[in-house]
């Protein structure tokens, strides 16, 4: 294939392409997982795995190089490319994603101290990073796009000019100085990359931008103001992140030049110790929406998929105000609360995200290709009364982007709405009432094969190809009143959002759509469904059963066809005890009882405790190793016990939270005499495949 741009869009072998990319750290991940979890990001509509190369999860020591278990990116790499997926490798040497020094090792960052000029076209320092980047490279040779791999594209540092580095003629001068230098050990590929936002430097690359639903770095520990990411607007620059107010609207870079890509689009957010916010499905969602709204030409997430930080030699290897940042980031966790958690399970943002994600894999060659237009065209943040609406269209068709959701504030309703299509021959849908809190899209002379739908009140999902013909997937709760310009009609299949929010498609000798309260994917030609004890699919259009092994066919609901799983299942169990009691702290123990021998994840199975908790944070301990930790925020938090070996003893430590301690939460727990710090609960959740 063959990778370009133009200033509106990617190109993919000639064609407008409107890919969907989903960050996902390999060495924050058990190595033995990362299949099936690539396979997971691929079934959410993801096309590029982003990550970044953490130096010092690889030389942490000088010298000693450490590309074994989940270090091991040549690996990691062939098994995106197995499964179909291409691959963003974001080099840095920096990286900030929330590691010690933002990835650089301790002995660089003790040379910086002697005087090495770090982040600049100092000899010795590039010295360095031309040694890592040789040794990198050696893991990856022959997965370049060219040799016919899955890596498409390149990012050259992070932030550089924003956070760190040097700004103007000096910073172009590194950048171009880096790229020079990972052209020449190797690293071919067709798309460069370098962060633009909060004045950055970009040299001759292509910029990517950013935006949160929140800011959990800000210092603030109140309410933030409303978000201008949920506003149709032509302006790239994320104030929440450019949070340098002199850089903050200034970019390097001629916006009129490039497309609006996005490559760290909040997929959650990582708490910090004062700051802990909770994303969920709809604000991400919502989020979006509006950036789709406003032009943009690339989805991408950071995160997509959590993690954990490894264990370091030298130290731990989080963020920390004891390594110079502003912020305490959990040892440990790196949940992220994305789409897919730290441990693979799935999440509502997962399910958000993919509505959008399957809309841009089938259709977004169409969308890629048309403008904005923000109706108005300026609209605050702040501003909770006015109806956002943005239009993407040419002259013959277009859709229409609607958004009354601000996150954590109210909207105010608008009842019997006319929403108007802009193309050439205006298209007016029939009146509708929008609540606080929705968002949406409809198309409008929409080409559906050799029909063209006029309008509709719905949002397009996917287009199946079936033995029977295309059918085109629908969602929304109003009547959609499909209005058709052509005689000819398209096949049609209307979903509730409901039913939209858990529909996987599985491309097998067919297209189908299995509704699933998890994760479904193909796999060897066969249906891979995670599920509990009882586990039910609807399946439109009807497969073989040897395509479902382990599930048989138990009726219809409407278009679909029922399936049904059952495991006879021994359950496993927990029991905990209260263990040792201090003034700021409890200890409890965990006793895990597994059904005969330890289950383990050969045979498809794994089981989850589910921690319920009130304090400031919660540590867990196996045989006297912390294995996870957690900063209160209200919300349950799983363990996976697969993960783990299966241990069969493990200690939890709940530290004090005060009413007066200096933390930002949307949910305070209740305090008994003055402080919260206890374990509510502890339940198991088993897991089959």
């Amino acid at each position: 294939m063959k990778y370009g741009y133009n200033r509106k869009y990617l190109i993919r072998d000639g064609k407008p392409w409107f890919p969907v990319m989903g960050e996902f750290h390999y060495s924050r991940y058990n190595e033995k997982l990362w299949k099936e979890e690539i396979l997971k990001m691929k079934a959410g509509g993801v096309n590029i795995v982003s990550c970044y190369v953490i130096w010092i999860h690889h030389e942490e020591e000088e010298g000693k190089f450490d590309f074994t278990g989940c270090r091991d990116v040549g690996k990691f790499v062939r098994l995106c490319g197995e499964a179909g997926m291409e691959v963003f490798m974001r080099l840095g040497p920096w990286v900030h994603g929330e590691v010690r020094n933002g990835g650089f090792p301790d002995w660089l960052m003790r040379k910086g101290e002697e005087g090495v000029a770090l982040r600049s076209n100092d000899e010795v320092y590039l010295g360095y990073v031309e040694r890592f980047w040789k040794e990198v490279f050696s893991q990856v040779k022959g997965m370049m796009q060219e040799d016919g791999g899955p890596v498409i594209g390149i990012q050259i540092e992070n932030e550089y000019g924003h956070v760190g580095g040097l700004r103007g003629e000096a910073g172009e001068a590194h950048i171009r100085r880096l790229t020079e230098m990972a052209k020449s050990i190797g690293f071919h590929a067709p798309l460069y990359t370098a962060t633009g936002w909060g004045g950055a430097c970009i040299g001759d690359l292509l910029p990517v931008m950013g935006g949160y639903c929140e800011a959990p770095w800000d210092q603030s520990t109140e309410e933030l103001a409303p978000n201008a990411n949920y506003v149709f607007s032509h302006i790239r620059n994320d104030a929440l992140i450019a949070c340098d107010h002199h850089v903050a609207d200034a970019l390097t870079f001629r916006e009129e030049d490039f497309p609006f890509l996005t490559a760290e689009l909040g997929g959650g957010l990582q708490v910090t110790s004062h700051r802990r916010p909770v994303a969920k499905g709809r604000d991400l969602g919502a989020m979006s929406l509006a950036k789709l709204g406003s032009g943009v030409a690339m989805l991408g997430y950071y995160m997509y998929h959590g993690g954990s930080n490894p264990e370091g030699k030298l130290s731990t290897l989080q963020e920390s105000r004891a390594t110079g940042y502003l912020n305490d980031l959990p040892e440990i966790s790196y949940d992220f609360n994305a789409p897919i958690r730290q441990y693979g399970t799935i999440s509502d943002s997962y399910r958000e995200l993919r509505l959008l994600a399957y809309f841009l894999n089938d259709f977004g060659e169409d969308l890629a290709e048309l403008d904005a237009q923000l109706v108005p065209d300026h609209v605050r943040p702040d501003d909770l009364a006015t109806l956002r609406v943005s239009c993407r269209h040419d002259e013959t068709h277009g859709y229409l982007f609607y958004n009354n959701y601000q996150r954590r504030y109210p909207m105010a309703a608008h009842q019997n709405v006319t929403l108007k299509g802009i193309c050439e021959q205006e298209v007016t849908f029939p009146p509708i009432d929008i609540a606080d809190g929705d968002y949406g899209f409809f198309p409008y002379r929409m080409p559906l094969g050799r029909a063209v739908l006029h309008s509709a009140l719905a949002a397009p999902l996917c287009r199946l190809k079936t033995a029977q013909g295309d059918v085109y997937v629908f969602y929304g709760d109003r009547d959609p009143q499909f209005c058709w310009e052509t005689e000819e009609q398209a096949q049609i299949l209307h979903l509730s959002r409901q039913e939209a929010l858990r529909a996987a498609r599985v491309r097998l000798d067919q297209d189908y759509l299995i509704l699933s309260d998890d994760f479904v994917w193909e796999e060897n030609g066969t249906v891979t469904a995670v599920g509990g004890a009882d586990t039910r699919l609807l399946c439109y259009p009807e497969p073989v059963e040897k395509q479902l092994p382990g599930f048989r066919k138990c009726g219809r609901e409407g278009v679909f066809t029922v399936y049904e799983r059952h495991e006879r299942l021994e359950p496993v169990r927990a029991e905990w005890r209260l263990k040792k009691e201090e003034q700021e702290k409890k200890v409890y123990e965990v006793q895990i009882h597994y059904p005969g021998e330890n289950g383990t994840r050969a045979d498809g199975r794994d089981a989850f405790l589910i921690f319920r908790y009130a304090g400031d944070r919660m540590n867990i301990y196996a045989g006297g190793r912390k294995i996870n930790d957690h900063f209160y925020t209200g919300q349950e938090v799983p363990l996976s016990l697969g993960y783990f070996g299966f241990p069969k003893l493990l200690e939890v430590e709940i530290l004090a939270l005060h009413p007066d301690t200096p933390v930002f939460l949307e949910t305070w727990p209740e305090m008994e005499n003055g402080s919260a710090c206890r374990l509510e609960q502890v339940s198991v959740k088993e897991e089959v495949f």
